[in-house]
């Protein structure tokens, strides 16, 4: 790998990254401008999603410096997806200063920091249609009832070869399968860089390994509060995606990128607390499952089909949802076996959590988790009774067993899902009226676009029989 040229005027007296503050909580203005004197910094990246929780940001020199930390450098918002009209365009970029990191490599232009920022509107008013503060929301109104959220994702990718002309392929870099070692495994290497890259972004990774389907892997880290597990996951797929990059590949989160094997999941696990006592653990309570642990499942259950889209947010998404790839297409749960949506993993104590298995990578991690937290936080207030838990591989279960344990299926395609998710009143609260206008609105023009193509199995079906 041709590692990037340092810049030649100060750079050797540079500190290492690993002299970096781990812990930059309550850091103020003049504490970054000092850090970022001591070590160098050229540019700041201010960081933010759009609704698709597609990377954005706004780059500013060191001239700039004071006036980004004070959240005073605008952008045109309306030329990004879902958020304002051209009318309206200007909005704010206010840092969340404690998620000041640098990146772990250096370009031609020099060392880079960046910041994950909040959108405000030009008169400092919190921005309706920000992803990250509709997540803020939902943690404040679990913060009123006495919890805290706890989560902690599981990003699947792959990693493919580029094209002879350099564009994007779905040809694999290997042949390997679930935990396969070199040779077999070509993307050893390329997930340790990553795994070094996201440990210098102050990242715990706790395991990486090849995935089931050919060229598909994963990468583990540490769970931690839904907020800070949402702003790693942003980064996360920022350093991926760099590191694939930097070695001639192209790193995808597409759910389903080839017919015929398994799709990527982000199967997110999710636990409330009070203090520091997990909420969802109860060694007297049936499979030591805590009244708000089953509450909270019913909810998840009960609003599954309603924030689907969410978390499910392609047409490409209902193409993992299917029947023998190991993704979810049932409602139901389990405490052993992994075909149901929730399943509860063995780990009790402070460790006891569910597991929903539906989401993909493509979702905005802001939106995915509001929506979970308040399917969760709905059954908790309204004390609802979980249903009976499904220990058999629901696959296999004939359509008479599956009323019999209120079994429904997920939506089949993106058009039912929004279709569920416009009907469930939850899940549109949870993320207010302009992200649910905003995102219908993009979603449903996704869907006639796609309705307007003419596929290839159409014409080999079709153009020589009518």
């Amino acid at each position: 790998m041709a590692h990037a040229k340092q810049r030649s005027t100060g750079s050797a007296e540079r500190p290492s990254l690993d002299q970096f503050p781990t812990d930059l909580s309550g850091a103020s203005k003049e504490d970054l401008l000092e850090v970022s004197d001591r070590f160098g910094v050229d540019f700041i990246r201010l960081q933010f999603t759009d609704i698709m929780g597609i990377n954005k940001n706004v780059e500013v020199p060191r001239s700039q410096f004071a006036k980004a930390l004070d959240g005073e450098i605008m952008f045109d918002g309306s030329s990004i997806e879902g958020f304002v009209r051209i009318e309206e365009s200007d909005m704010l970029l206010k840092p969340d200063l404690a998620t000041f990191r640098i990146l772990p490599y250096e370009d031609e232009g020099g060392r880079v920091a960046r910041l994950l920022c909040d959108i405000y509107t030009p008169d400092e008013q919190p921005f309706a249609g920000c992803p990250r503060m509709t997540l803020k929301r939902q943690l404040a109104r679990a913060k009123k009832l006495g919890f805290s959220m706890m989560a902690g994702c599981e990003a699947e990718f792959f990693l493919f070869e580029r094209a002879p002309e350099g564009s994007a392929s779905t040809t694999t870099h290997d042949s390997a399968s679930y935990f396969d070692l070199g040779p077999l495994d070509k993307g050893e290497e390329i997930r340790r860089v990553i795994v070094e890259q996201l440990e210098e972004m102050g990242f715990e990774v706790e395991a990486a390994h090849h995935e089931v389907a050919a060229g598909q892997h994963e990468i583990d880290f540490r769970y931690a509060d839904a907020l800070v597990t949402a702003d790693n996951l942003t980064t996360f797929k920022f350093i991926v995606r760099n590191v694939a990059n930097r070695y001639g590949y192209i790193a995808s989160f597409m759910p389903k990128p080839i017919q015929g094997i398994n799709g990527s999941g982000m199967h997110t696990h999710q636990s409330l607390f009070r203090g520091k006592d997990n909420a969802f653990f109860d060694p007297k309570g049936e499979y030591q499952l805590s009244k708000t642990a089953r509450s909270y499942i019913e909810g998840l259950l009960q609003h599954a089909r309603g924030f689907c889209a969410i978390t499910n947010p392609l047409i490409n998404s209902y193409k993992r949802l299917v029947p023998g790839y190991e993704a979810p297409s049932n409602v139901a749960w389990s405490t052993r076996n992994r075909s149901p949506l929730v399943r509860i993993p063995d780990r009790r104590g402070l460790g006891t959590r569910c597991e929903l298995r539906m989401p993909d990578p493509a979702c905005n991690p802001y939106l995915a988790l509001t929506v979970q937290l308040a399917a969760g936080l709905d059954g908790v207030e309204r004390k609802l009774a979980v249903r009976e838990p499904v220990h058999r591989n629901v696959f296999t279960m004939s359509f008479r067993d599956r009323r019999k344990y209120r079994i429904d299926e997920l939506p089949r395609d993106l058009h039912e899902a929004l279709e569920m998710f416009e009907k469930d009143d939850v899940v549109k609260e949870a993320l207010g009226e302009h992200l649910t206008a905003r995102f219908l609105e993009a979603k449903r023009n996704e869907v006639l676009q796609y309705n307007l193509q003419v596929s290839q199995w159409e014409i080999e079906t079709y153009l020589g029989r009518y």
